[in-house]
């Protein structure tokens, strides 16, 4: 049940995952030869997203099409494709929740600085790069990259005026985001968007996992490795602010649309929280895992 967009062949495609299956479904082209429409299902994955419900429905009946008249012509490897993110460019800035994790907010500052309320920035679309995409080191800008490994979140259904209670109705699904943040420029500007907002500083993938598949994405464990080595290592059920906490205060006053992407914070062992601190390097890789979603992956150049 997981959804990425890949480039085969030189052409961007959405490809399809069940869990427990190494092997990606053309999902278009199986639907194609199964229904011998072309529109049978939207041309991405944002599309798929936007469309509820029975596109999902009609992407399940795809895919088991698909397993019971199975040809080799349906199916690829991971190691065939290069990965994009998910949804390549998002129709507005990724929403960012700030020291979502007490143990991060410490860090950063002291305990006082854990919030009352949800703290909320943004990430421009143009940041956005894909699993094993390159973050670039950005060095005329900054000489303080760090980290964060993030769940995110996917709006699977637009509303305003949330409520706490339908809050999870309106998720698609879950997938990973790494929040590279110049931490000088933060400082300098005073605020986040400059910082968080460069050029290949907002890596996500490398799928998306329909929420079916992740009964509760408050007891998840996320760890963040760089070079190999354990930075950081938090739990879902750590969050100050819930998943429901946060779709409801964006929506009070904003919409939130189909496809709109949400970043829920970092747990403690970002780079800046280290004593000297440990920025980002030329060829630091990357990794940030929760198991039930996958691995991003993204190598410092």
């Amino acid at each position: 049940m997981k959804l990425a967009t890949v480039i085969y062949k030189e052409k961007e495609i959405i490809v399809y995952k069940e869990m427990d299956n190494d092997l990606l479904l053309d999902v278009r082209k199986a639907a194609k030869e199964m229904s011998g429409k072309d529109d049978f299902l939207p041309t991405s994955l944002l599309g798929i997203i936007q469309g509820g419900d029975p596109v999902w429905e009609d992407v399940k009946k795809v895919s088991q099409w698909a397993k019971e008249n199975r040809s080799d012509s349906f199916y690829l490897n991971e190691d065939m494709v290069t990965w994009k993110s998910p949804i390549p460019r998002p129709l507005k800035n990724i929403f960012c929740v700030g020291k979502n994790y007490a143990d991060h907010a410490i860090e950063m500052g002291s305990a006082d600085d854990i919030p009352e309320h949800v703290m909320m920035f943004s990430k421009a679309p143009t940041a956005i790069i894909g699993h094993e995409g390159i973050i670039p080191l950005h060095e005329e800008v900054t000489s303080q990259l760090d980290y964060e490994g993030e769940l995110a979140v996917i709006i699977g259904k637009s509303g305003k005026g949330i409520s706490l209670e339908n809050a999870l109705d309106h998720v698609f699904g879950y997938t990973l985001l790494n929040d590279i943040t110049a931490r000088d420029l933060q400082n300098k500007h005073k605020q986040f968007l400059l910082g968080k907002s460069l050029d290949g500083s907002c890596p996500i993938g490398p799928y998306i996992v329909h929420k079916t598949a992740i009964p509760n994405a408050q007891d998840l464990k996320i760890e963040t490795k760089i070079n190999g080595e354990v930075r950081q290592s938090g739990h879902t059920s750590q969050f100050i602010f819930s998943i429901e906490d946060i779709i409801s205060t964006i929506s009070k006053g904003m919409t939130l649309e189909a496809g709109d992407i949400i970043a829920t914070g970092t747990p403690a062992g970002v780079g800046k929280g280290f004593k000297p601190p440990k920025f980002l390097k030329k060829d630091d890789v990357i990794e940030i895992t929760i198991n039930e979603i996958g691995t991003l992956r993204n190598t410092v150049k």
